[in-house]
Order: structure tokens, then sequence, then C-alpha cells
């Protein structure tokens, strides 16, 4: 069976009876029934709707790559548009060129896809990616002490400054402050858009969740008990009569802590390392991203776009189910 591009329909959620059932390799400008012996890589467009258009500009770079191409399917996973293909070939530079070119969707260009239909593990920073405020921030603006601590955040973010240092930092221009404050914290903490989607969608796949931040305990507590989660894991603040000292109790939940989690917590539920998928932000998240099995940058800073296996940009936390919902 052979499919020609001019009479698709222009939205790419009109193709999904075409697809169904049947594989297509791209040859020549037509889809022919068939696949791709010994693939090497996957590819995955996300969009709220996607078009012909992405899929046409994704497919004129690997043919000019000389990368051959199996479209997989097609589903609508978390009210999004979500298309599998398999690749030939695979490189780092690929993938770069297919990210430069995704103006108006999201993609995955990558090795290796976790499977949904197997166990699986999703470990999230929580500041900035499974919740849309830095807590710290937020603390220090109701102690009177904003914009000192998040200039502070956003060196440590950026990658310009040692997250542990960072951390000390801020905290201890918290000193003296009512403690009292976290709680007005959590009441206003807004969750990343996506997220109930997300977890809800992996519990019901029988994934594990669990959040591993370089913020604090109440805030991955109140996560984890709201949401169900599976665990937290966060930074402890000292407090000693209803006040913050300006310390830090215990060893800091930094870049290689949060890598080292990862691993504890696959080996802890005897899930595999290829299983796992980490999400975060900012520059203290790029060893766990490495580690992990697939890792997901979402509305990262530049330094970590650059270096992320796998960039959210336009989409939230909804489209990692699309990543984990593979053909």
């Amino acid at each position: 069976m052979t499919l020609l591009m001019d009479v698709l329909p222009e939205q790419l959620g009109e193709w999904a009876d075409t697809l169904a059932g049947q594989s297509y390799v791209w040859q020549a400008g037509k889809l022919v029934a068939g696949q791709l012996d010994a693939p090497k890589g996957h590819l995955v467009l996300l969009a709220e709707q996607l078009t012909k258009s992405a899929l046409q500009q994704s497919l004129q770079a690997l043919d000019a790559a000389g990368v051959s191409v199996e479209i997989t399917s097609l589903k609508r996973v978390a009210e999004r548009d979500v298309l599998y293909l398999r690749l030939s070939a695979w490189s780092p530079e690929l993938k770069a060129h297919l990210q430069e070119i995704a103006t108006s969707w999201d993609i995955a260009c990558v090795p290796a896809l976790p499977n949904g239909a197997q166990p699986g593990l999703v470990l999230m920073d929580m500041d900035s990616t499974a919740i849309q405020i830095e807590c710290i921030d937020q603390i220090a603006y109701l102690a009177g002490v904003g914009d000192e601590v998040a200039a502070i955040t956003r060196a440590a973010m950026e990658g310009a400054l040692p997250f542990s240092e960072s951390l000390r930092r801020r905290v201890k221009a918290l000193a003296g402050a009512d403690a009292g404050i976290i709680e007005q914290v959590i009441a206003n903490m807004p969750l990343m858009p996506g997220l109930i989607t997300l977890v809800e969608g992996l519990k019901a796949m029988g994934w594990k969740v669990a959040l591993a931040s370089g913020g604090f305990t109440p805030f991955t507590g109140h996560l984890r008990e709201t949401l169900d989660l599976d665990a937290d894991f966060a930074n402890t603040l000292e407090i000693k009569d209803g006040r913050f000292t300006g310390e830090v109790l215990g060893d800091i939940v930094d870049a290689e802590a949060k890598a080292r989690i990862l691993c504890e917590l696959a080996e802890r539920y005897q899930i595999p390392l290829s299983q796992t998928v980490a999400v975060g932000d900012g520059a203290n998240d790029l060893i766990m991203l490495a580690q992990a099995g697939l890792g997901v940058a979402l509305h990262a800073k530049p330094l970590v776009q650059a270096q992320a296996p796998v960039c959210i940009n336009l989409l939230s936390l909804e489209a990692v189910l699309g990543l984990v919902q593979t053909a």
C-alpha cells in the first residue's frame, strides 16, 4: 500500500485511521507500507495539533542527512497529537538540526525511548518544573529579601554559581524570618500545567513517580501527599522558636544527589535505567537528565537546552506522557 503525501489531510490528526495497524517507510516522496531493518533512533513529534508541514520539514531534514524513516503510529495523548517515527541512524547533530527547525512543535530525537507497557519511573525536579514558582524566591519576597535571593537563584539555575553555595547563601538571607511563611507559600503554589495529567497517566500505566528537589521538604511533602507520589527528596530548613536560623540541615540535594537518587529509586523498584525518565529545567538537573534513560528539559534555561537529550519548549508536562506511550 502506498500513500501520496499530496492527498493526505493537512491535519495529522486526520491520519489516525489511515495509519492504524500499519507502518510506512518514507521513499521518494511517498509513504510505502513496510518497516525499517534494525532502526537506530527514534523521532517523536508533539503538538496540540500536528500539521503535515511539521512532518514534511522533518522528512526533508532527514532526507538531506541520508536517514531513512519509518512512521509507526499517530496517537492522541493527553489531548495532544503525538507522531512516532523510527530512524535508520541517529546522531547529536541530527537531533540538534531537527530541534532547530521545530518552530511550532516539540520533538524528541533519541537513540532509544522507554517502553510504556513495561514498569518505569519518572523523577522530576520541583521548582519551575512540577510547580511554576521557585519556592525559596517566594519565601524570600515574603521575608523582605526577595531581590537578593532571586538574583542568586538565577545565577545558580544558569550554571554561573555552584548550587550548594547558592543554596546556603539564599538560606542565610532568610535568618530570623517567620517560618509561618512556608504555609503561605504552600497555599499559593501553582502546579505546572500538565502535572496532574502526567501523574494520573503514569499511575494508570503502573509507573512510579517521585520528586528530587533542591528546594525544601515542606513543599515536596505537600505535593507527594496531594498527588499520591511514591517518594520525595529535598532539603531541610532549620527552624528554631518558629523562625528560620539561616541554616540547612544535613546533606544538600544538589546535582550529584539528584542523579544518585534516580539510581537508588530505580534499584529500589527494580526498574532498569532504560525505563527511567528525568525531568528538570536548571543546570543542577543536567547530571540527572544524562543519567536517566530519557532526560527531558522543560522550558529550560539556554545552558540546559544545549545539553539536554530532549527539550520541551511549547507544550508542558503532559508531553512527557506522550514520550512514554510509544508505539
